[in-house]
């Protein structure tokens, strides 16, 4: 099937949505052996500039790219995290999100989701920082796992939605072992810096929680995509 014809335009919000059971931040096993206080496990970070902001415009991907394996460096103000994009697995989704992160679409923008309790992730990708804002198009899910415990193992780089097939440019970074409903593109798989996320993770939440905006401002100044 011609990639373009399975580009649909929507004005999707590109959410994750996540069940989670109220479990206090302190009784978490990840956050007793990675407190605050424990030098080894605070994220460096630099100030930024980077707020929350009106995504740049951006038009329908060439869905006519080379569908081949990528190398993503977010260039964030805690270090560079650098992952291997699947593009021959995930081939839409990797045009896509290529294409977005050429533009500047992912520049200055902030991280706006932590979650530090059976699910462990650190969402991106949102320009709005709002948990609702993406690019007037979305796209099928891709590489989906089969149902097995952990089947969003550490490391993953997986698509946000709000549904079956509404890709569109947020994104999250697994940290720890997690188990979702298999509904999530799996697109990418970190290869240096998930010890970054991992230390951001170690902050925690804003409020004390286990959902939600992450204690420590972490921002995508810009990507490199090769």
């Amino acid at each position: 099937m011609n990639l373009i014809k399975r580009l649909v335009a929507t004005t999707s919000v590109a959410l994750l949505v996540l069940s989670l059971s109220a479990v206090d931040l302190s009784e978490s096993s990840f956050a007793r052996g990675n407190t605050p206080n424990n030098r080894a496990s605070v994220a460096i970070c630099n100030k930024t500039s980077a707020v929350a902001h009106t995504p740049l415009k951006a038009g329908f991907p060439d869905a006519k790219a080379n569908q081949v394996d990528r190398t993503f460096t977010l260039n964030t103000n805690c270090g560079q995290i650098v992952f291997k994009a699947f593009g021959k697995k995930a081939p839409l989704t990797v045009i896509a999100m290529t294409s977005l992160a050429k533009s500047g679409y992912f520049d200055h923008s902030l991280c706006h989701r932590l979650t530090t309790s059976q699910i462990f992730v650190l969402q991106c990708g949102d320009p709005t920082a709002s948990g609702s804002g993406g690019p007037p198009f979305s796209y099928p899910d891709e590489n989906l796992p089969t149902v097995t415990l952990n089947d969003y193992p550490e490391g993953t780089i997986a698509m946000a939605n709000s549904g079956p097939n509404t890709n569109g440019s947020q994104f999250f970074i697994v940290y720890k072992d997690t188990s979702l409903p298999p509904s999530y593109s799996i697109w990418g798989a970190v290869t240096k810096g998930l010890d970054i996320v991992k230390k951001i993770a170690a902050a925690g939440v804003v409020g004390g929680g286990t959902d939600g905006k992450p204690k420590q401002t972490v921002a995508i100044e810009s990507v490199l995509v090769k």
